[in-house]
């Protein structure tokens, strides 16, 4: 079965990223299904500049948490006159990934925005846009090589395991559970940004004293994360606490709990979708939180796409060059401030 069939077989409802600020301290409106992304805030940086082309390459849209991110570089792009946005089909095989990356190369695009399948097997033709005076903004997972890329712009993987470590670790301390049967859904289990937000998690559970029981991945899709947890329902009969760390998957997740009528432990997600924030107001779930890893992260490396391009760096930092590195804080949404984020989100 394809995600996109698992999708509609689980999913009520589309997903719901969360927005994020790009280059300026202004406040930014919130934004609507039909518009996604803010528009520019005022500033001498967002008034017309050199015309620029700005190449962008990213997995294929199949996953609400990805096509938040295109919808976003798309639309942001669209609100500069002095940018001209160059995407190339956005696919799920590594190859035509490269191969898209090297057209736009040839193509000789002032600046490339790159959401590689896999950063690793991606560098090469990184390193050959760089070396060809291409800049290269690196998003989400990340190029090993740092020659590869300009800026790399990202959310806080580690951060994201750390903030729902935390949770969880907070509310089975106060509940007075010792020894507790903890289980964790990942995403992609290759994938650093995956290692990392395990790394985070278990981190943050030994400041409790706690750590994982059981750990298996779910490939960011909602079939997968059903069957994942279909699994790991039968293998532990007993559960304290579960953390799916992606909200679609999760899709699939709570399909599974719900099908099992499982209740007796607290569970967190990944992301924000609002599926996930829905869950969590609604107080009759075990879905009780989910932590931040927000699609806006696009948004933000067109606007620093642009700025590299036209020679600038950032109106509210001293320096004169974009920085080299930018990482967005994850939040963690629980039923005490969900209503403040749902107006936040945007149908996927």
């Amino acid at each position: 079965m394809s995600e996109n069939v698992a999708r509609r077989g689980f999913l009520v409802g589309g997903a719901v990223l969360l927005t994020a600020g790009c280059t300026s301290n202004e406040p930014a409106a919130a934004p609507s299904s039909s518009a996604p992304v803010p528009a520019p805030a005022a500033s001498g940086n967002d008034e017309p500049g050199e015309k620029v082309t700005i190449g962008f390459s990213a997995p294929a849209a199949d996953h609400g948490w990805i096509a938040a991110i295109a919808k976003n570089a798309e639309a942001t792009a669209k609100q500069y006159s002095d940018v001209e946005f160059k995407p190339v089909e956005p696919t799920n095989d590594i190859n035509q990934q490269i191969s898209a990356v090297e057209s736009l190369i040839a193509a000789k695009v002032n600046v490339l925005v790159i959401l590689p399948n896999d950063g690793q097997q991606l560098n090469q033709v990184a390193l050959q846009a760089s070396e060809a005076g291409i800049p290269v903004v690196n998003l989400d997972r990340v190029f090993p090589d740092k020659l590869a890329y300009r800026t790399w712009v990202g959310g806080d993987n580690y951060g994201m395991g750390v903030a729902a470590g935390h949770y969880i670790g907070t509310q089975l301390k106060d509940k007075g559970v010792s020894k507790p049967v903890i289980v964790e859904i990942q995403g992609i289990a290759t994938l650093p940004l995956t290692q990392d937000r395990s790394r985070g998690f278990a981190d943050a559970l030994k400041k409790y004293g706690f750590s994982v029981t059981a750990q298996q991945d779910a490939q960011f899709t909602v079939e997968t994360g059903n069957e994942v947890a279909t699994s790991l329902l039968q293998a532990h009969k007993k559960i304290d606490a579960m953390w799916n760390q992606d909200d679609d998957q999760g899709v699939g997740v709570l399909a599974a709990i719900k099908e099992a009528g499982r209740d007796e432990f607290i569970m967190v997600g990944g992301a924000g979708s609002l599926n996930a924030m829905k869950e969590i107001q609604s107080g009759s779930s075990v879905l009780k939180a989910t932590v931040t890893y927000s699609p806006t992260m696009a948004s933000s490396a067109i606007k620093l796409a642009r700025l590299i391009a036209q020679g600038k760096g950032m109106s509210d930092l001293v320096e004169k060059q974009v920085p080299q590195s930018i990482t967005l804080a994850s939040e963690t949404i629980t039923k005490e401030n969900v209503e403040q984020y749902l107006e936040l989100g945007f149908e996927s």
